[in-house]
């Protein structure tokens, strides 16, 4: 498992897998109801002009999450 990085860290454009979620109860189910669990390609569209929430293209949806949720989301950059 090579390029392992939070969520947070993928570039605009770039391309990844999820590879693990660090977050637990609540915060785990609702990004799991959001189709963010492992196995899932995730595409980092733009950032906002403040650089936080950042958007990403998820199961054919856009969904803006902030960098703090981002952050306990491990990806491998593909």
């Amino acid at each position: 498992m090579n390029n392992i990085v939070s969520l947070n860290n993928l570039p605009p454009g770039k391309q990844c897998i999820v590879r693990a979620l660090g977050m637990y109860g609540e915060a785990r189910r609702r990004i799991s109801d959001l189709g963010l669990v492992c196995g899932t390609v995730v595409k980092a569209v733009q950032k906002s002009p403040s650089g936080d929430p950042v958007a990403y293209l998820i199961r054919g949806a856009v969904i803006a999450l902030r960098s703090e949720e981002a952050a306990l989301i491990l990806v491998e950059i593909i």
